[in-house]
């Protein structure tokens, strides 16, 4: 037998989730609602299915493709104007030459399919409708039957002056082909108020099927959250991606839950999501896949969307958080509130209950909302700010934006112009210089990359006659979770607000050169710019009186990338140097704590340093081994290394707990 799946609706009951995704597609339990029918079609034998599709097609083809991965064959029958129920399955008559089976994609079931099956074959109708028994009948079309499963009569969507049953129609339907000489072809026709009725009227065998099972049209946003409860509760049997962990919790393939975070009831954790230390999931908690739960954030009956941040404080009850949406920290939502994809919830916003936020939109920090967001924006922020384009790694700042910033960048350059690029030593600036990179490839300007570099080096080499300007890319200081895009004119100093207004013109309009395959940017990496630099360096300063003073320093490179420039410099300074943290790596320079004396760090003994008086200051002619330190702290410190002073030095022995 051949099922025909309707999965043209837009879903209007369910806006804004179903904004940009039609209905069929929207997740329930991590997998999109038609996934649950196709499943349950291929575990009753049924593996020849036709979709009709109308909404945003594409999006269910590109997911399901000809059904193989699911076990099935699928075809497709795309209707061009809205054809109704009955009209839409007419569509797909030259697939359907036998018995076939409708049944909606935009529902949750497990009814016994087969059962409904039997009783057609045995009744011998043309039509067989599924029935279950509900206990609010006013959003379906009521039927009553007769003893041997005959309809005698129905009534689509009644009042409750109307109504006369409560066994109401699911929208599963047996039919025989011969039912397409009741669909007219080219309008819309639907199967409940025009072609059932002319059945009955014609005294065709029309038949009733009360089935076995859950049945759940999930079209409202209250039904959409409790479908996911009755998942969590087991009242519907469906295929939960993960494995169950405990009782009523799944945990999706490659989900990171700290132990030190609360997991307090059902919940569903989809795969490649992180739960924080210190958050908590409440009762009925849905998380999507790739979902970042920050420290102490709250959440309680509610579904999250893929890919989306939650910072610390976060507070979320009885809400539905749209795909990739961006809630900031202390952000709060009530009651039946629902964010669409892609927003942007700012640090202590407060959605109230039942308000829709429509995708796209950015509400601002501290905003207090009590009304939908439909059309109007309150207004994006500005990209730029002091120092450049900032925000969080991978988050504000994603490579999509990274390239899309680049090309705005380089069409505000000539075509075949130079830039050069750098970063420090962070897997983030890493990732996001790459996509830099190919943006400003794309628009047709050249790259000139000094990999890792600091700042003051990537400024000299863009004021060379090779380039026209300089991005560098590095984290933001303070904040390891954040990252900095700063650009450089060819005078290797930031750009004026002028340029900057006119880059975020560029993104706004989506307006970036592209160019020809033949003309794509080329990548480089300029020859002995650490020389450059140094020899440059040490042109400004008189270096043989410097070397005649005979410096003893000591330096922290602090984990950065000075530490890849400046021993050449001090090269130079024939000074006698001790390196701390001589070495690039940002684990270390984001984790040592700089307040608390260390083995690693500066100072290590007591008293931490000697106080030179005014009389004894050393001076290009006066050596410290000739100098005597005048000290005003004690010589020694409980549960500290002590230390003593020869002439010229300090000595001590560093403790590795200190």
């Amino acid at each position: 037998m051949k099922a025909v799946i309707m999965a043209g609706g837009e879903g209007t009951r369910l806006r804004p989730l179903t904004s940009n995704c039609p209905k069929p597609m929207l997740p329930l339990a991590n997998r999109p609602m038609m996934e649950h029918i196709v499943g349950l079609l291929k575990q009753h034998g049924i593996t020849e299915v036709v979709v009709t599709v109308a909404f945003l097609a594409n999006q269910i083809r590109t997911y399901f493709g000809d059904g193989s991965e699911f076990g099935v064959r699928m075809v497709y029958a795309t209707e061009d104007q809205p054809l109704g129920t009955a009209g839409s399955v007419r569509n797909a008559m030259d697939e359907l030459d036998e018995t076939f089976l409708v049944i909606s994609g935009d529902v949750l079931t497990d009814i016994d399919l087969g059962k409904v099956i039997e009783f057609h074959e045995q009744s011998g109708a043309m039509a067989t409708i599924g029935l279950v028994h509900v206990e609010n009948p006013l959003e379906f079309g009521i039927v009553i039957t007769r003893e041997d499963g005959s309809i005698e009569r129905f009534l689509e969507k009644p009042t409750w002056g109307q109504v006369f049953s409560d066994t109401i129609n699911t929208g599963i339907f047996v039919l025989e082909p011969e039912i397409f000489d009741y669909i007219e072809d080219g309008r819309p026709v639907d199967f409940s108020s025009e072609v059932f009725p002319a059945l009955l009227a014609d005294g065709k065998p029309l038949y009733g099927a009360v089935a076995e099972g859950y049945w759940e049209d999930v079209g409202t946003l209250e039904s959409y959250v409790s479908a996911h409860k009755d998942v969590m509760d087991g009242r519907v049997t469906v295929d939960v991606p993960g494995f169950e962990f405990g009782q009523g919790v799944w945990i999706g393939e490659g989900a990171e839950v700290h132990p030190d975070a609360k997991i307090e009831g059902f919940a569903i954790i989809g795969e490649n999501s992180r739960v924080e230390a210190g958050a908590r999931l409440g009762d009925y908690t849905v998380l999507g896949g790739n979902v970042r739960v920050r420290g102490d954030a709250d959440l309680e009956r509610s579904v999250v969307h893929d890919n989306a941040y939650l910072a610390e404080g976060v507070r979320i009850r009885g809400s539905v958080i749209g795909r990739a949406s961006d809630l900031r920290r202390g952000a709060r939502t009530d009651d039946g509130a629902v964010i669409g994809d892609e927003c942007f919830i700012g640090d202590d916003a407060h959605v109230g209950a039942g308000v829709k936020i429509y995708p796209f939109k950015t509400v601002e920090a501290g905003a207090t909302i009590n009304s939908s967001i439909i059309w109007e924006s309150k207004g994006a922020r500005s990209l730029f700010g002091r120092d450049g384009v900032s925000g969080l790694a991978n988050v504000d700042i994603s490579p999509e934006l990274a390239a899309r910033v680049a090309m705005a960048f380089a069409t505000t350059l000539r075509k075949d112009t130079t830039v050069i690029t750098s970063r420090d030593s962070s897997r983030a600036a890493r990732m996001l210089k790459r996509a830099f990179m190919a943006g400003l490839n794309a628009s047709g300007v050249n790259v000139l990359d000094l990999e890792v570099a600091p700042v003051p080096v990537t400024r000299f080499l863009t004021r060379q006659p090779a380039a026209t300007a300089g991005v560098t890319i590095r984290l933001v200081e303070g904040d390891s979770q954040s990252v900095m895009i700063r650009f450089f004119d060819r005078d290797g100093i930031d750009i004026t607000t002028d340029a900057q207004r006119k880059i975020e013109r560029l993104i706004g309009r989506e307006d970036f050169r592209r160019v020809l395959a033949g003309e794509i940017g080329d990548i480089g990496f300029p020859p002995r710019a650490l020389e450059q630099y140094t020899a440059a360096l040490g042109e400004t300063v008189d270096l043989e009186v410097v070397r005649a003073a005979s410096f003893k320093l000591v330096i922290d490179y602090g984990y950065g990338a000075t530490a890849f420039v400046m021993p050449n410099v001090l090269a130079k300074l024939g000074a006698d140097v001790l390196g701390v943290n001589p070495y690039a790596s940002t684990r270390q320079a984001i984790t040592v704590d700089r307040a608390r004396p260390s083995s690693g760090s500066l100072p290590w003994c007591w008293p931490p340093a000697p106080t030179w008086g005014p009389s004894s200051t050393p001076t290009a002619s006066t050596s410290r081994s000739s100098t005597t330190p005048a000290r005003s702290s004690p010589t020694t410190k409980p549960g500290w290394p002590s230390c003593r002073w020869s002439p010229g030095t300090w000595w001590g022995t560093a403790s590795p707990s200190r």
